[in-house]
Order: C-alpha cells, then structure tokens, then sequence
C-alpha cells in the first residue's frame, strides 16, 4: 500500500467561531482507495500559505510511501532542509498528514488506531470544556463577569462534566510576559470565588492564562488563586522559557500545565528536565501527531507527569485525541469543544455522554467526515486561526479578554 494523493480542506466554523477562524482538513488516499483525515493545529502563517506548505511535505516525504512507516516519514519531515530540530510550521502539516496515515492503516486493518498503539487502556475518557457563553448571557459582557461564569460552569456540572477551565486573567498581547493589572488579579480571584461556591467540590477548576506573565507576575497571580484550589495553573509564562516556569511551579501551590504551542518530544523533554510542569498539553495537530505524542506520554510517565490532550480546532485532532488518550497510562482528561458544527462534520460519530468521552469502536480514527459541509463553509477572511492582540495591558480601565477567535 502507498499514499498516492491528497486533498486540503479549509473550512470556517460558523460564529461564534468556538474552535479558531478555521480548521485546516487534510484528505490521504491510498493506491488501494483508502481514504485518511488528518487535521492541521493552528499555524503561524495564513491557511494558503500553511496549504502549500502542507502539500510540499506530501510530494517530497509522504507520496509513494508505504503509511506504515511512521518513524521514517517523521524523520524525513523532521530532518527536512537539514533541520533536525522542532519547526512549528512543518510539523504542523505533518502531525495532519502523520494522522491520516493511521486513519488509513486503522481502516485498512479494520481495527480503531488505539488498537494500533499498544491497545485501550482507558474505556472512559474524562472531559472537560472551555466555559463559554449561555444564550442568554451577553457575549460582551460574559469574559469579565464571574457570575455569568458560574452559571456557565453549572450547565457544564450539569451535564456531567467534571472539570470546567476559564482565563479571565487580562489581555491576549503579543509584547511578550507582563506583570498583571492589580484588576485582573482581583478579578481573576473572584473569577474562582463564584465558580468555586457554584460547584463545590463537584468539577475541578482549570485555570488558564495564555502564556502571559512574567514570573514575578505569574507568581502574584497563582498565589491569589490558591486559595480555590484549581487543578493546574496553565501557561503561566510565554512558552519559550521553561526555566522561568519551573520558578513558577517552586513558588505556586497548584499544578502547572503547559505544551498546547510546543512541538515534539524535543520541546516537551526540556519541560519535563526542567521541572516546570506536570501537567502536558500537546495538541496532537502540532506536536508530531500521534506516534511522537506518543513518546512525549512515555517521557512524562517517567517524570511521573500526565496528559491531558490540548483542543482548540476541529473534531478529526479532537478525535486524534481520543485515541492517544485510550492508548496512553497517564492519562489526566482530554479537552472538549461542543458546537453542532464540530458533531455535524464528523456526523455525530463520537460524543461527549455525561462528561465522558467512549473510545470509538470503529475502524481508523472511527469518524466520518462531511465533506459537503466541509466546502460548504470556506474561510474567507485574513485573520490567522488564532491572533493575539497589539495594546499591551490596561492598567488604567482594566482589559477584557475575549475567548478563544469568536467570528463577527
């Protein structure tokens, strides 16, 4: 069997846009007319640009290859133009092409690909989700309010969920880690207060930031929040440092979380060695895909750290996810976004039941996916599929945070 040919598919969810501006789709077949879906996580450059360099990476290391072998084609992408060393960009197409290849052998052994990473070891996966807002809450209004928070936090308890993660800690800004506003402390503590008293003991607090301290900063805030007892403390500091978030994990009593922007076992390693989390967060269209995802679980179980899979995008790196985290001992929970557009692509194959998640059984990634709705909503605009913004922090008027790319 030999990859013969791929198709890229750039679709757009429609608003308010809960997963990025858009999803980057790739379609792999076979020379035996099978067909496997991968899915590309966020690139740094525009959907045109990231589909060149997508279809590149095919003609030169995937075309004509057998998809069993995985190792080698990773190698080739890795080492590409004497590279030999973590390049987001093109290990973003191939953690796509890389899932599509198992889509393909899952289908062509008639077996789900957990099946073909050494076998389930979880038959429940717990979940969690981003809150977000109510249809009765103002979208506006909802990213600075902790009791609309709350009330978004109970419908999730509600459903069954477990866990429950929210950033109202400040702006989204590119200028690099900044020390926070005395009112994003304030309001990120009363953020956890209201959450907190909403559900009790019956889901943990996820607390994320987006990268956005310094470490002084960083340190100020978690100490704040302590008090509530959140389950990890996300990205406290830029990514690029894990010297300054090991300073933060020393000083804060909550678990620090990290890895939805790294890339291969390379960048998680330096995480681990350095004791700055132990909570990862690959986001398997990045990080190297499924088989170098993992060895980045086996490199955490040695550090006795746990996994917990990143999404922010579609449901073919959500179902990805799935069967890393069926597959993998030291499993924490896999993150979940639920819109009818991300059930209705994959034609509602699998599904969050009462905060949970059950490992498909089906042959591949165990989804079928719509193409038809797929190209039926193109992206259009010029955004990138998640962007931070110019402003640095307010410190005067305070900032507002809105989650994730909602669309206008």
């Amino acid at each position: 069997m030999r990859l013969q040919d791929l198709d890229i598919i750039v679709t757009a969810p429609p608003a308010p846009g809960w997963g990025g501006r858009y999803w980057i789709l790739v379609k792999v077949t076979s020379d035996t007319g099978i067909t496997g879906w991968g899915e590309c996580y966020a690139a740094s450059v525009g959907p045109d640009a990231m589909t060149h360099v997508i279809r590149d990476l095919f003609e030169r290391h995937f075309f004509g290859e057998n998809p069993e072998n995985i190792e080698r084609l990773f190698r080739k992408s890795y080492s590409s133009g004497f590279t030999q060393r973590p390049d987001l960009t093109v290990m973003g197409a191939y953690s796509g092409l890389e899932m599509a290849c198992w889509d393909i052998l899952g289908k062509d052994r008639d077996r789900p690909v957990y099946a073909l990473l050494g076998g389930l070891m979880n038959e429940r996966l717990r979940a969690y989700s981003y809150l977000y807002p109510l249809p009765e809450h103002s979208m506006e209004d909802f990213w600075t309010s902790p009791e609309m928070a709350a009330e978004s936090a109970l419908d999730l308890v509600a459903r069954g969920y477990t866990a429950v993660k929210f950033d109202p800690a400040g702006p989204y800004t590119m200028r690099g880690g900044h020390m926070p506003a005395m009112s994003d402390i304030t309001t990120s503590a009363a953020f956890c207060k209201a959450i907190r008293e909403a559900v009790g003991d019956r889901a943990d607090l996820l607390f994320g930031t987006h990268g956005q301290f310094t470490t002084g900063g960083a340190i100020r805030l978690g100490q704040a929040i302590e008090p509530y007892s959140p389950l990890w403390f996300e990205e406290p500091v830029p990514p690029d440092n894990p010297a300054s978030m090991a300073e933060v994990a020393r000083a804060v009593r909550i678990p620090v979380a990290t890895g939805e922007r790294l890339t291969t076992k390379a960048e998680f390693a330096a995480v681990l060695a350095a004791g700055a989390a132990t909570i990862l967060q690959p986001a398997l269209g990045r990080s190297g895909g499924l088989w170098e995802t993992k060895k980045i679980a086996a490199l955490a179980e040695v550090h006795n750290a746990q996994m917990a899979p990143h999404l922010y995008a579609g449901p073919v790196e959500w179902a990805a996810n799935i069967h890393l985290a069926a597959s993998i001992p030291n499993l924490l929970m896999i993150e979940t976004i639920e819109t009818p557009f991300h059930d209705a692509l994959i034609k509602s194959k699998i599904r969050v039941e009462d905060g949970f998640v059950l490992p498909p059984e089906d042959p591949g990634l165990g989804i079928e996916v719509d193409e038809d709705l797929a190209r039926a909503h193109p992206y259009t605009g010029t955004g990138l599929h998640l962007e931070m913004r110019d402003a640095p922090c307010d410190y005067a008027n305070g900032n507002n945070f809105q989650g994730g790319a909602p669309a206008t």
